[in-house]
C-alpha cells in the first residue's frame, strides 16, 4: 500500500486564478485539507551523509549532485556503477531513482529547489535530474524531473541532466493484481485507498480551473453516487494512477476507466507561477501545468475511502 504521506502534498496556501492568495476554507483547493506540515518537519534523518526518508523508506545521498556535472542517461547509469565500486558513503548498492522515487521528494510549497522545508540535502541543482524510468511510447526518451519547480517530463536519452543516487526498497510502481474494484459508477483503488468517479469527466468538456472546483461542489450538492465528500484530486493522487509500463493512456493495464482525456486538473497550484495549476497528462503520464484561466483540461473527482486508513 502507498504510504499516506506520498499521496499528499505539502501545499499550505490557496490561490485564485490571478495567482493571489485567498482563504482556503471552502475553496476546494489542495491546501484546504492538507495536514502534513508537522509530519514533513520530522521526515528526514541524516546518518553519515546519507538521508533516510521515513515517508518512503528510501535512503538518498545527502549531496544531491555527486557527479557535479550533467550527463546523458546512459552515462548516469555508468556513473552510479562507479559510485558503487568506490562504495560512495560506505554503500555499494546505489541506483538511479525511478520517476516515482524522485517525485516522492518533490515539494509543492517550495521552489528552487522544490524540496520540503528544512530538508537536509546539499548541492541541490534547481534544474533537471534524470530518473531511471524510460518512456514506454518513445523508446529513445526517458523521464526527468525539474528540481526547481517539480515538473515531470520526458526527453531524449542523449540529453544532459544531473543525477541523484538512491538506495533502499523500491517504491511500488502501481503494479498490483486486482487493484481496482468497481462499484456502480465508482472505482476503489486498493493500492491507495482512494475512490474515483468512474465517469472520468464530471462536466463532459474541458473547463477553467475554478470551474473544475465548482464542478466538484455540484457533485457534492447532488450527493453523487451517495457521497458528498468528492474532491478535485491533488497532483500526487493523480500521479499515483500512472503506470509507466503502459501508454495511451499510461494507466495500469487492467484499469476500468473509459474515454481517458488528454489532461486533468489537480487542486494543487504551481507555486512556481501561481496563475497555473498542476495537470496530469495521461497519454504518457507527464506532470505539467495549465493556465488556470484557460478551459483546456477535464475534471476527475476523487474521495478518500474513510473505511480504510488514508
Amino acid at each position: 500500500m502507498t504510504h499516506s504521506l506520498l499521496l499528499k502534498t505539502d501545499q499550505t496556501n490557496c490561490y485564485n486564478e490571478s495567482g493571489h492568495a485567498v482563504p482556503c476554507v471552502g475553496s476546494g483547493q489542495d491546501a484546504e485539507t492538507n495536514r502534513t506540515q508537522s509530519i514533513q518537519a520530522e521526515r528526514f534523518n541524516v546518518r553519515e551523509e546519507v538521508v533516510i526518508d521515513q515517508a518512503s523508506g528510501l535512503s538518498w545521498s545527502q549531496n544531491a549532485s555527486p557527479a557535479t556535472f550533467p550527463m546523458s542517461w546512459s552515462e548516469a547509469f555508468e556513473y552510479v556503477d562507479q559510485l558503487n565500486r568506490s562504495r560512495h558513503n560506505g554503500i555499494d548498492n546505489w541506483r538511479l531513482p525511478s520517476r516515482r522515487e524522485l517525485f516522492s521528494l518533490i515539494s509543492h510549497q517550495h521552489i528552487n529547489p522544490a524540496l520540503p522545508e528544512a530538508h537536509p540535502f546539499t548541492d541541490v541543482f534547481s534544474g533537471y535530474y534524470w530518473t531511471a524510468s524510460a518512456c514506454r511510447r518513445l523508446a529513445d526518451q526517458a523521464w526527468y524531473i525539474h528540481l526547481g519547480g517539480g515538473r515531470i517530463y520526458r526527453g531524449m536519452k542523449y540529453g544532459s541532466y544531473m543525477l541523484w543516487p538512491v538506495t533502499g526498497p523500491q517504491l511500488d510502481e502501481g503494479q498490483m493484481s486486482n487493484r481496482f474494484v468497481i462499484e456502480n459508477d465508482t472505482v476503489q483503488d486498493r493500492l491507495t485507498n482512494r475512490v474515483w468517479l468512474r465517469p472520468l469527466d464530471a462536466v463532459e468538456r474541458p473547463v477553467k480551473w475554478e470551474k473544475a472546483l465548482e464542478a466538484i461542489d455540484v457533485l457534492n450538492v447532488q450527493n453523487a453516487c451517495g457521497y458528498a465528500d468528492w474532491r478535485l484530486p491533488n497532483i500526487r493522487e493523480l500521479e499515483s494512477l500512472v503506470n509507466l509500463n503502459c501508454h495511451s493512456p499510461a494507466l495500469p493495464v487492467d484499469h476500468p476507466f473509459d474515454h481517458v482525456a488528454e489532461g486533468y486538473w489537480s487542486s494543487t497550484t504551481s507555486v512556481y507561477e501561481k496563475r497555473y495549476a498542476w495537470v496530469l497528462y495521461p497519454r504518457d503520464g507527464a506532470v505539467g501545468v495549465g493556465f488556470k484561466r484557460l478551459p483546456e483540461f477535464y475534471v476527475w473527482a476523487v474521495r478518500s475511502d474513510i473505511s480504510q486508513p488514508t
